[in-house]
């Protein structure tokens, strides 16, 4: 069965989502101006060139190591298929994304349980499963749908012991930008690694699909550059991107984020711990909690949408995740969530 994924607000009444981890300020002015007013009439720059050339001077990564492309999923099918993994090591639970592009390309994969009594954090016992015979690794930090970012340290010796063995390490930091501390692979560019990021979430513009991928080999990022249709990115994606990478670098759009994600996680952990629910720690823009099987169901029949994460590998019914919001919709929810507790059986 196709994963299911947040978002889903076509086939289902909807009034409030919080299953879709997108910023709560919505998409900064500048960047929907920017994709209103590009060009429609022509075919998109292939090359992607003006906006590589933003990202470059926005990531500090030369742009030729840079590969644009449909959103951060069109980027692992992308890569998966570039560089014909025959054996990958994956952490569960994780982005389901990883798993489904390494199937369809007959790649055997191995599963690294993370445990939920360390709060489903990677740790160091992860080291002895990377061996020469792992052609390639794909970590995500903070991890959707924990939201736990990994370690420093030890995302250094993770890169750096994938480094020895040959094998490919694909870092999905989608999420990273929501986070106060969270350290990005980038500083550890190797040749074999792989850093994906994507506009979709930080400037709140899923719709308009915009991901990229920074590499540390230039060869691999040319491989992984002609894999693919063409024309993946189009011109009002190109131009949302030019203008997105000038607001995440010259404004405080992402300080204003941060703060109010921080003040929302913190009242959301509150409450939901409060009405006897078991919260895992994050450090993104969503929540991890356990609770009732039919929760997703019950608050659907109100009109609000989360994410079930019965489709995680190593999760079941019991999980769900949920976006921080605004304040105004996380008392919503909570709301909701305390009625729903008051009226079970």
């Amino acid at each position: 069965m196709r994963a299911i994924h947040g978002g889903d607000i076509y086939s289902r009444k909807v009034e409030l989502d919080f299953s879709a981890n997108l910023n709560l300020l919505g998409i900064p002015e500048a960047v929907r101006k920017a994709a209103a007013e590009a060009d429609f009439a022509h075919y998109p720059d292939v090359r992607c060139s003006a906006l590589v050339q933003a990202l470059s001077a926005y990531e500090g990564v030369p742009a030729e190591n840079i590969v644009c492309g449909n959103g951060a999923a069109d980027m692992i099918y992308r890569i998966v298929g570039a560089l014909c993994p025959r054996r990958a090591i994956l952490s569960a639970p994780t982005f389901s994304e990883y798993e489904k592009a390494l199937l369809e390309h007959g790649c055997a994969v191995s599963y690294h349980i993370l445990r939920e009594e360390d709060g489903f954090a990677l740790r160091e016992d992860i080291l002895p499963e990377i061996s020469a015979g792992a052609d390639m690794l794909f970590l995500c930090s903070p991890n959707n749908p924990v939201g736990n970012v990994i370690e420093p340290r030890l995302l250094e010796r993770i890169l750096g012991r994938c480094r020895e063995c040959g094998t490919v390490a694909v870092v999905d930091e989608c999420f990273l930008d929501f986070t106060e501390n969270g350290f990005s692979a980038k500083n550890f560019l190797f040749p074999n690694v792989i850093v994906i990021k994507a506009f979709t979430k930080i400037c709140a513009m899923a719709g308009l699909r915009l991901g990229y991928a920074l590499f540390g080999d230039e060869r691999c990022a040319l491989s992984v550059r002609e894999c693919g249709q063409p024309w993946s990115v189009s011109s009002p994606a190109q131009a949302a991107g030019v203008a997105a990478a000038k607001v995440l670098s010259e404004t405080d759009y992402l300080a204003q984020t941060r703060a109010l994600i921080a003040e929302g996680r913190s009242f959301l952990s509150g409450e939901l711990s409060r009405l006897g629910f078991e919260v895992f720690p994050s450090d993104a823009n969503f929540l991890l909690f356990k609770g009732a099987e039919n929760l997703a169901e019950a608050l659907l029949e109100r009109g609000i949408a989360i994410r079930s994460c019965r489709d995680y590998r190593g999760l079941d019914e019991r999980f769900f995740r949920i976006a921080v919001r605004t304040h105004e919709e996380n008392e919503r929810l909570t709301t909701a969530l305390s009625d729903i507790q008051k009226n079970r059986p």
